[in-house]
């Protein structure tokens, strides 16, 4: 363990020589409208000199909102955090015996939003309770991808996929520092939920980088070796086509889908057209389709059959061979 804090110390210190750091005035706020991990965490800054392409608003801050919980998850409020303008990534440390294996965590919120907890550090906590890495990406938002405008009351791609350049750096970083951090660099996954799930997609499927290299780093693969979407949008477009811009190919990471049938925000198409998609280039895949559990439920209390799904997921990471195998008891029938 002693081993492991050193390492994630070093990684954190390696990153931060290369990167810029969050200004003064950022590092300082502590008020209740900024949202910050947990004691003994940091976020860090992915990009050396600011975020690349991206012009803001003049006056543009970061905020947090507290919110209503899901109808399937009634146990507690959830935070949102929005204008994002910093991207950053938390790492949290694997618990008890460590894998090697790492995720990347990609929160949902529509790309107006960001779901921090619920979909985002929530997650972490099961991920490193199962001895892997946890990366919790705060990433562009908004209008940061592929996203619904209500005036105009239509989806609106924009010219530079600032979420994406997000998540592509982020993998890059990860794999960079891996021996650092105690990751194999052939085991660094992704997980993301509703629009994070679209991030899974595509960075599971990038032909070619979606910003020029900066540094080091980003001579990187930015492809991850195992991917999961939970309940995840932006895939079935209109007239339930599958989205053009994803080539999915051989080289496209196993994958995991899942996903309610009653799902009143994202469309089960969206893992139904991935999934054959997927099956069609002959990319191992699992899709398991539930008839309820609505959106957004993340690992809340859920009164039906899909809460399983964290069972499942472990169960097909240990299937292949990411996750190691459970030690039977011997005298087991």
């Amino acid at each position: 363990m002693f081993k492991l804090i050193c390492s994630a110390l070093l990684f954190i210190a390696a990153i931060q020589s290369s990167a810029a750091q969050v200004t003064q005035d950022q590092a300082n706020k502590t008020d209740a409208n900024v949202w910050m991990p947990a004691s003994g965490l940091r976020q860090i800054p992915i990009w050396p000199n600011g975020a690349p392409d991206r012009i803001f608003a003049s006056g543009t801050t970061e905020t947090m909102q507290i919110k209503k919980a899901p109808e399937v998850a009634p146990d507690r409020e959830y935070t949102q955090i929005l204008d994002v303008t910093t991207p950053t990534m938390t790492i949290f440390p694997p618990k008890g015996v460590n894998t090697g294996v790492a995720m990347v965590v990609f929160p949902g919120g529509g790309f107006r939003i960001l779901a921090i907890d619920l979909e985002g550090s929530e997650i972490c906590d099961w991920v490193t309770s199962k001895g892997m890495s946890c990366v919790l990406l705060k990433y562009h938002v908004p209008k940061g991808n592929h996203y619904w405008d209500k005036d105009c009351k239509c989806h609106i791609r924009p010219k530079i996929p600032y979420a994406l350049q997000d998540a592509e750096r982020t993998i890059r970083l990860v794999r960079a520092k891996a021996a650092d951090l105690g990751i194999a660099p052939n085991k660094i996954g992704v997980i993301g939920f509703s629009a994070g799930g679209y991030l899974v997609a595509q960075t599971s499927n990038l032909s070619k980088s979606s910003y020029k290299p900066i540094d080091a780093a980003d001579a990187q693969s930015s492809r991850p070796d195992f991917a999961i979407a939970l309940y995840p949008g932006h895939l079935c477009r209109a007239g339930k086509k599958f989205d053009p811009s994803l080539q999915v190919t051989k080289n496209t990471p196993p994958t995991f889908l899942l996903q309610a049938w009653d799902d009143p925000i994202d469309n089960n198409c969206n893992s139904i057209m991935y999934a054959r998609a997927l099956s069609d280039a002959k990319v191992p895949t699992e899709l398991h389709l539930f008839a309820k559990g609505g959106h957004a439920f993340g690992l809340r209390n859920n009164p039906h059959p899909i809460s399983s799904w964290p069972s499942l997921l472990e169960n097909w990471l240990r299937e292949l061979e990411i996750l190691p195998p459970l030690i039977r008891n011997s005298q087991q029938n």
